[in-house]
């Protein structure tokens, strides 16, 4: 149907709406505060004029009909996907699965992705997720989605096409480290992550695995602590390890409360943007936690967003290690702006800074020690044999020691002897422990 003067009236008045350059003031979402001020402009009326012309020609010309509902909403989508990968419009659907996703339960395949020149790739996978069973890794790239290529797709489409009712199969093809790409089989399921984990290592060492930043995640490091030194008879830790390796961020808040039970003053985390309520500085509070104890961060290419801010505060006030490979580097904060209907903009709307002014965007933490992934083997009859195991060796008299050692098979494997890097920062700690033990007065 041809548009009247009315109907085009009518698509330029919504064309103003959709740019925010009328106020409605009804049912609409409070408008954020610019710091800076410029100059008032006059309205881009060649442009409306264009915007209003394109929705007439595709009315009347496109091969099959569309309404208007459609069209102004894949205008939004347009504006939002060419600002940068992180902001999006979301719909219903996915404005609650992004509400569900931060409380700690969804549906899903438990996989954080992005885009990378325009291809669809892995941040992390989830702990205990359908992904993380299926072996994928950071910087797996996703070339295609049940045989249909995810080139040109935009970061929500393929999202959407990813999730689906729990139970179902997807099957994806990766591509890794430039090899001949292989599929994946995977069962979507309802993703039940337990954003912190812990267990006493060895003799006084700690260890404290946090796959996402959840909204509880800083009370539940806390628990974490106290009952790692209940493990240790109540023993103050020797040392501890924290793994944020493939931890794709989440709560900006929960970064902060984790990382001020390792700090007992001074800046976290501080962020600069254009919006009043986007300019935030996060201190630590007295109270510490740890109580002090030496510590080991780990990260690598996986670990992004909020474990970067945790990784680059602890680096900063040297109060900690950071060991393990280059982080992802996404340092700019979203922040979620509901709007009617259910829907909502998750829009980018600030960068955040290390306590000593570093961007972590597209750059990342740089470890202090770097080490590579690595697997610890060993070889039957080589490693793990003594002097007592060989046939014919001689006694020292004592009768315990002359009996052949015994290794026992059943036992459960220890991380730091099938993780190379836990392995290393146990090492680390181990070596500080010598060092403050042998420091004269």
């Amino acid at each position: 149907m041809p548009f009247t003067k009315t109907r085009l009236a009518s698509a330029l008045l919504s064309s103003l709406l959709l740019l925010g350059l009328i106020n409605t003031g009804v049912n609409a979402a409070p408008s954020p505060t610019v710091v800076d001020t410029t100059p008032t402009e006059t309205l881009p009326l060649n442009d409306l004029r264009t915007f209003a012309e394109v929705l007439e020609r595709i009315k009347t010309a496109y091969v099959e009909p569309i309404d208007d509902k459609t069209l102004f909403e894949n205008a939004i989508k347009g504006m939002l996907s060419n600002l940068d990968p992180h902001s999006s419009y979301l719909e219903p659907d996915a404005f609650r699965e992004l509400q569900e996703s931060t409380s700690g339960e969804f549906g899903g395949l438990g996989i954080e992705v992005g885009l990378e020149d325009g291809i669809l790739q892995v941040i992390a996978p989830i702990d205990d997720s359908p992904a993380a069973a299926a072996g994928l890794e950071a910087q797996d790239l996703i070339i295609k989605i049940d045989d249909q290529p995810t080139k040109g797709l935009s970061l929500m489409e393929a999202v959407e096409k990813m999730r689906g009712k729990p139970g179902t199969s997807i099957r994806l093809t990766i591509v890794r480290d430039a090899r001949k790409p292989f599929e994946v089989n995977l069962k979507r399921a309802i993703i039940k992550s337990r954003s912190v984990k812990s267990q006493l290592l060895e003799d006084g060492y700690g260890f404290i695995r946090i796959s996402q930043f959840q909204v509880n995640s800083g009370a539940e490091v806390a628990k974490a602590l106290a009952s790692l030194k209940k493990d240790n008879k109540g023993q103050p830790l020797k040392g501890l390890v924290m793994d944020l390796r493939n931890n794709p961020g989440g709560v900006l808040q929960a970064a902060v409360e984790v990382t001020d039970h390792f700090l007992s003053s001074g800046l976290i985390v501080y962020t600069k943007g254009r919006l009043a309520n986007a300019e935030l500085r996060f201190s630590a509070t007295a109270a510490n936690a740890s109580a002090g104890v030496p510590m080991v961060v780990l990260i690598n290419g996986g670990s992004a967003s909020a474990s970067e801010i945790v990784a680059g505060a602890l680096q900063d006030h040297q109060r900690a290690v950071i060991m393990g490979t280059d982080s992802f580097g996404k340092g700019s904060v979203q922040t979620v702006l509901p709007l009617n209907n259910d829907r909502a903009l998750k829009l980018t709307t600030a960068l955040y800074y290390t306590p000593k002014g570093r961007s972590i965007q597209a750059q990342g933490i740089v470890p202090d020690i770097t080490v590579e992934r690595a697997k610890i083997s060993q070889e039957d009859g080589v490693i793990g044999v003594k002097e007592a195991d060989l046939a014919g060796h001689l006694g020292n008299g004592n009768a315990a020691a002359d009996k052949p050692s015994k290794t026992n098979k059943n036992a459960t494997p220890r991380l730091q002897d099938e993780d190379y890097q836990v392995n290393q920062a146990m090492n680390l700690l181990k070596g500080i422990n010598v060092l403050r033990s042998t420091k004269t007065p």
